[in-house]
């Protein structure tokens, strides 16, 4: 038997931004911030409270690249394959980062969802490449060892926040 969905953050969020249709994107990005995606449960009752049509709220999901509608892990870490960044190997770095945790070009995120691997056209942070980023926090002039000891870290404070 599948679990039921719980709306209750859902419409909270809903109705901090007035039930209004315009608000759409401003909902669905805190649903992602909340959920770390958008789960597809959310479609019908966004539809409802807004007096949108399903298909609507969907298109404006899959239209904008910032949404996904795939759950992504606790650390989000985007590696730039932008062309300061490639030049200068951000490529070793990317298969460095997939290797230690399970992941591929296929997979992106780890089965505990602690970990999603994405790679991007450009950060924005030539001067600093190659470039990759957790959770928006940039990790700047990154190397293969030091990709590890990033995951190493991020593994320590994953126990110590299950302790």
């Amino acid at each position: 038997m599948s679990k039921q969905f719980d709306f209750t953050v859902v419409d909270k969020i809903i109705e901090q931004n007035g039930h209004n249709p315009r608000a759409i994107i401003s909902i669905l990005q805190e649903i992602q911030e909340h959920y770390h995606y958008i789960p597809r449960e959310v479609f019908p009752r966004i539809a409802e409270k807004l007096g949108v049509s399903e298909a609507k709220a969907y298109s404006v999901a899959t239209f904008y690249e910032n949404f996904s509608l795939e759950p992504k892990g606790k650390y989000v870490i985007k590696v730039c394959d932008g062309t300061a960044c490639h030049v200068r190997n951000s490529i070793p770095i990317l298969e460095r980062l997939r290797s230690e945790l399970g992941l591929s070009a296929s997979k992106k995120t780890t089965d505990d969802l602690n970990f999603t691997v994405e790679t991007v056209s450009c950060l924005g942070a030539c001067g600093l490449a190659p470039v990759i980023t957790v959770n928006d926090v940039v990790h700047p002039a990154m190397t293969p060892d030091k990709a590890s000891e990033l995951i190493k870290t991020l593994r320590e404070e994953l126990e110590l926040a299950n302790t």
